[in-house]
């Protein structure tokens, strides 16, 4: 299970003394918990997909901000952050992996037109969840529809 993994992922760096990967191991540990002790489940690997890709995007948008506002060391602070995040997701799928997925996605639907996005999201975002960035994907499901 991903949360045993990272688990033990934190107890390595703890022995390693690697302050920045413990911290941010501890992050994750923090935010997986905070969803199972508010909606009282335990969460499964999907979940903690889920809540690992938000994290990685929230940091995202924060290294923009810091490189917007000239805090280019709290911009690294952040992508070391964002590489540590991604040891827990799986491997990255290739635009051309996207396209083939979307155009599955549109062709199992039957979609027709922009109305049908939810629909398609709904097929394809259990697949991806993790492996690439929804935005992007949004913006292929668009372009294809048009």
């Amino acid at each position: 299970m991903l949360k045993a993994q990272i688990t033990q992922e934190m107890k390595n760096a703890m022995r390693a003394k690697n302050k920045l990967k413990l911290g941010a191991i501890r992050l994750i540990l923090s935010g997986i918990k905070q969803i199972e002790v508010d909606e009282r489940i335990e969460l499964d690997d999907v979940r903690i997909l889920a809540v690992l890709d938000k994290m990685v995007k929230q940091r995202r948008d924060s290294v923009t901000q810091y490189v917007d506002a000239n805090r280019q060391e709290l911009a690294d602070i952040e992508l070391a952050e964002i590489v540590i995040i991604q040891e827990f997701l799986p491997e990255a799928l290739s635009d051309s992996e996207v396209a083939t997925m979307v155009s599955d996605a549109i062709a199992e639907s039957g979609a027709q037109s922009m109305k049908d996005m939810g629909a398609i999201m709904a097929i394809i975002k259990p697949k991806i969840q993790g492996r690439a960035d929804v935005g992007a994907v949004s913006t292929i499901i668009k372009a294809k529809l048009s």
